[in-house]
């Protein structure tokens, strides 16, 4: 399956990258699915691997956790904390990449901080995320990582679970 790259990537500032994606399914049905542990599952990794482990203690303060092992056999993880939480409309957390070993002498005062907004027209949602970098590095470090191609195929496996959940 190839994906549909229909989400938009865009770096409007020397430390932001912004992605809008339209879903073909409500906002409450997206939402669900992109805090869902067992949904999460399904759509996370994309076509590059499993998912895990998807732990979500969606509260305020509360933290999530992601592990996938990639097709290649390696494992990718990725970590953080909820900062804000409006249920249907607004998620504020950081993101962590879990690097292995060493992996917890990771400065999370570095963490890049996403801003996720969740909005519905005629039962069709747009989500937007704006990714707030500490510096231009980290944003460019981010953007060289490749991570559009799995994050498009992501955003199409999210859509599909999303309908399913109708």
């Amino acid at each position: 399956m190839t994906s549909s790259g229909t989400a938009v990537v865009t770096l409007p500032t020397q430390t932001q990258i912004v992605i809008t994606r339209e879903f073909d399914a409500p906002r409450h049905l997206v939402w669900k699915a992109y805090t869902t542990p067992e949904l999460i599952q399904r759509w996370w990794s994309g076509e590059r691997g499993e998912v895990t482990k998807a732990e979500v203690d969606l509260r305020v303060d509360g933290t999530w956790r992601y592990v996938m092992v990639a097709n290649g056999g390696f494992e990718v993880g990725f970590h953080g904390e909820f900062r804000e939480i409006v249920p249907n409309e607004r998620l504020v957390t950081t993101e962590v990449y879990d690097t292995g070993p060493g992996s917890e002498s990771v400065d999370e005062w570095m963490a890049p901080l996403i801003t996720t907004t969740f909005t519905e027209v005629d039962g069709r949602t747009t989500m937007t995320q704006v990714t707030d970098c500490p510096s231009a590095e980290v944003r460019d470090m981010i953007v060289e990582s490749g991570m559009e191609a799995g994050m498009q195929e992501s955003m199409d496996a999210l859509e599909r679970v999303a309908i399913t959940l109708a």
